[in-house]
């Protein structure tokens, strides 16, 4: 063992950054010590150490050409001291374009490449510290949001405590007023049922004989020869009595109408004939068949008829026994109204109350900051509103209907990082379209603030939001490169 170090000592192999190949980073450097053999990293093989960087593709996974473009699934990593280092693809070794900051792929100096990393580092830096910076300053606004909304759970838990220790009480008496309007309600209804059936069998006397007076009066204007007797000619007379309406009442029609007899007398007409024939039957003096001196009176005689049949088919005023009960009944029922009111409108603050305490507002509850406000982003002809954890909408920039572009629905980024975009769905449906619905995508930011809208896909939409509870700890954030060569 001691052999083998002083033969590498010896031939100068320790010295790592020296002897590492062209195109291998530091992380694979321990693959690449010079041997009698090189073995592919990943699919094994074994070829002579000469073959590395021979400009010819021996291993299968191409990890023996790391610093030429001979194998087309390799790669080339990229000093690029002063900046980050990084890996291309082996295709893009000496291909006549400068991908490195370094120019270190362009080996062969077909092209002059500038060394442009220090100027890409300072600006990197420069940007890392801007964007350090903004979170920073977004991460203190974050923790206000975070105490303000603790201070929120605090104030509604204890108004949900407070609210539900008068509920008991109030439901209590709730309790009490339905018992006391149902106690009052039931001799109101039996009273009102008593004045209604009497009214009814009065009603029904009255229009049983409303109806006789009228049988007694046609059966005088239909017996023209004043014989006592209505006979088939006499009804013929009448024309409402045209069955099949071609003009002329037959003896056919008449007969029936008169129930197959030729001939009635007045009981026969009264009981049997008249029931049938009165909603067809017309006195003969009609209105506007009488002479222009008698109309003026006959109109006058039947508005004062016409009012006396409305004033008798309106139910009488309840008797004084039946209006104090339901005086008594319906003060009972606004009683109930009232406590039942109050019952509703206090489960509904507790059931808002602990609405928002159950909502997801983040992991910390820093997205509160958001709820009961709206905001709003004016592009060309529309203006569109976010309302976090309630809606999302458009309206014409000119004026208009606003248009739903989807209601909350949950929060809708990937598994690892769920807050990183809002879904608001079931919005108003597109025109022979599916129903609208929004993304948004939340950003860092020392403001809450809408910044951009578009719509990717029919009738889908997407908003662009930046607002402080997106920022992290600086300290915490994960810079995108894994090393600098510097």
């Amino acid at each position: 063992m001691m052999q083998k170090l002083l033969l590498f000592c010896a031939l100068g192999f320790v010295s790592e950054a020296a002897e590492r190949p062209r195109g291998v980073p530091v992380a694979k450097a321990s693959f690449y010590l010079p041997a009698r053999e090189f073995m592919c990293i990943t699919s094994k093989q074994r070829v002579p150490w000469e073959y590395v960087n021979d400009d010819y593709c021996d291993c299968e996974d191409g990890s023996d050409e790391p610093g030429t473009s001979a194998c087309p699934n390799g790669s080339f990593y990229c000093e690029n001291r002063g900046h980050y280092g990084m890996d291309i693809f082996s295709s893009q070794v000496n291909d006549g374009i400068c991908d490195c900051c370094d120019g270190s792929d362009e080996y062969e100096e077909r092209i002059k490449c500038v060394n442009r990393c220090l100027e890409l580092g300072r600006q990197d830096r420069e940007e890392r510290e801007s964007f350090r910076l903004l979170q920073e300053q977004g991460y203190k606004l974050k923790q206000e949001f975070i105490q303000q909304n603790k201070r929120n759970l605090e104030e509604k838990q204890t108004k949900i405590a407070e609210l539900e220790q008068k509920l008991p009480e109030l439901t209590a008496l709730q309790t009490e007023a339905h018992a006391a309007k149902e106690a009052a309600e039931a001799p109101e209804r039996q009273a009102k049922d008593r004045h209604q059936k009497k009214w009814e069998m009065y009603k029904n006397s009255w229009q049983w004989e409303k109806d006789r007076v009228k049988g007694v009066h046609a059966f005088a204007e239909l017996d023209v020869n004043g014989d006592k007797e209505v006979d088939y000619v006499e009804v013929q007379a009448h024309k409402e009595f045209d069955m099949n309406s071609d003009g002329t009442v037959s003896i056919e029609e008449a007969r029936q109408y008169l129930d197959e007899n030729d001939i009635v007398d007045k009981v026969t007409f009264e009981d049997k004939i008249w029931p049938k024939m009165k909603d067809v039957y017309k006195p003969p003096a009609d209105l506007f068949d009488s002479p222009p001196a008698d109309q003026n009176r006959l109109m006058q005689e039947r508005l004062r008829n016409k009012q006396r049949e409305e004033e008798q088919e309106s139910m009488p005023p309840y008797d004084d026994f039946t209006t104090r009960l339901i005086d008594a009944a319906n003060k009972a029922r606004n009683e109930f109204i009232n406590i039942d009111s109050k019952v509703r409108a206090l489960q509904k603050e507790i059931g808002d109350l602990k609405k928002f305490v159950d909502m997801d507002l983040g992991p910390e509850g820093e997205y509160g900051a958001l709820q009961g406000q709206c905001f709003e982003f004016t592009e060309r002809d529309y203006t569109y509103v976010l309302c976090p954890f309630e809606k999302a909408a458009q309206k014409p920039k000119a004026g208009g209907i606003e248009t739903t572009l989807g209601k909350w629905g949950h929060w809708h980024g990937p598994v690892e990082d769920k807050y990183d975009s809002m879904k608001y769905d079931n919005g108003q449906r597109c025109w022979n379209g599916p129903m609208r619905s929004c993304r948004v995508n939340l950003h860092c930011g020392t403001e809450n603030k809408l910044t951009g809208a578009s719509e990717p896909s029919r009738c889908e939409y997407q908003f662009e939001f930046t607002t402080p509870a997106r920022c992290k700890h600086p300290d915490a954030l994960l810079h995108p490169h894994k090393h600098a060569e510097l």
